[in-house]
């Protein structure tokens, strides 16, 4: 069996973290979300995959050349849509093949369910149907997919995962491959629908943390850094080389944090928090159920909760983000949502600054005591 992942998009609905990195490359416990797909395609046997890539290909390609797996890459030229890319991978098909997308998670008893069909989509029950393909299903056979529905007539989604044989690509006449779902279900074609084990994406910026969240429960403690005896460790801790752990830091686990960093001293980290690399934590911070990407600094006396921040942000002393529900536009929606805050890359803050419920695009700078709330767009000052 082959396998197909698509990694061609940008994956706009997670601006501004994907304006310089496609999605499937976003960070999750410190690694890329990529990974965990590739990884739990080998553990199924399955070795002949196909990336597509698109946007920012060279990131993406750069990546996978550094891993120990025998990849093969195809181009989408232009981002045209799902069927548009898994034509671009058409030239490496010569056997029943699986597709998924580059940028979910998806356990490997997951894949071992679907790999086993021929022409079935592996589905999940999702609390906000709306934001996915519905799926219709009667006796275990799909019936109707509805894209993106307004109104769910029911919570089972596509995860965008599906088993082929190699007929499909004669369905594919459109940019998207529930249209060619579709057209096999017209066509008198059974589809199976096949339960996901474990399975979860990331819509929007704030899902990552979820998403991180899940990710953190499968780390094996590992020490490769210095860390002062005072330190208190709990739970599942991984610190990378040359990282320093001052004295009387206190990390609950999961926690991961990566190569070259300096933490504290007196500092807390709590669970359910991915540290990238050279990042600086100065002394009396308290981060909790957050994902700091690489080469960022954060002030002492900062408060960072249920916070995602982009690589090179520069937080000074006093900084704090307020987790608060309150309703945040998206593209054409407003819906509800609950989080600290959204940084972009490079978004420097003055002391005393506090991030409530906020999405801070790339480049954004903020005076000092100043409260930013809601969408900051790139490059805004807030005097």
């Amino acid at each position: 069996m082959q396998a197909v992942i698509l990694a061609a998009g940008e994956g706009s609905r997670l601006r501004p973290l994907t304006r310089s990195k496609p999605k499937a490359m976003l960070p999750v416990a410190n690694r890329p979300i990529i990974d965990y797909v590739i990884e739990a395609l080998l553990e199924n046997g399955i070795r002949d995959i196909v990336v597509v890539v698109g946007y920012r290909k060279e990131d993406v390609i750069r990546h996978l050349n550094k891993l120990d797996a025998p990849i093969q890459v195809a181009v989408q030229e232009r981002q045209l849509g799902t069927a548009d890319a898994l034509r671009a991978a058409q030239a490496e098909i010569t056997d029943d093949f699986l597709v998924l997308p580059g940028d979910n998670y998806i356990n490997a008893e997951s894949i071992a369910r679907i790999k086993e069909e021929r022409n079935a989509v592996l589905v999940a029950e999702h609390p906000n149907p709306s934001n996915f393909g519905v799926v219709v299903i009667r006796n275990g056979i799909v019936r109707e997919i509805i894209e993106k529905p307004e109104d769910a007539p029911t919570f089972t989604v596509s995860t965008g995962i599906y088993s082929f044989t190699p007929d499909v690509f004669s369905y594919l006449q459109t940019n998207e491959i529930p249209d060619a779902l579709s057209a096999m279900i017209a066509s008198g074609r059974r589809i199976r629908a096949i339960p996901a084990d474990d399975w979860q994406d990331a819509v929007y910026p704030w899902d990552l943390l979820k998403l991180n969240s899940r990710m953190l429960r499968g780390i094996k403690p590992e020490i490769a850094g210095t860390v002062d005896a005072s330190v208190i460790r709990r739970g599942a801790v991984r610190i990378g080389a040359g990282t320093t752990i001052g004295p009387n830091t206190v990390i609950y686990g999961p926690v991961t944090i990566g190569s070259n960093c300096n933490i504290g001293p007196n500092t807390v980290i709590m669970p359910d928090t991915s540290i990238g690399d050279r990042v600086v934590l100065e002394p009396f911070t308290y981060v909790a159920d957050s994902l700091i990407m690489n080469d960022v600094t954060i002030g002492s006396h900062s408060r960072i909760v249920s916070a995602v921040f982009g690589q090179g942000c520069i937080l000074a002393d006093h900084t704090t983000t307020y987790p608060s529900a309150s309703f945040i536009e998206v593209g054409d929606r407003v819906q509800k949502e609950e989080f600290g805050a959204v940084l972009g890359e490079g978004v420097r803050a003055a002391p005393f600054t506090t991030f409530k419920n906020c999405i801070a695009g790339n480049n954004v700078t903020v005076g000092e005591q100043k409260t930013v709330v809601g969408v900051i767009e790139d490059g805004t000052r807030v005097m």
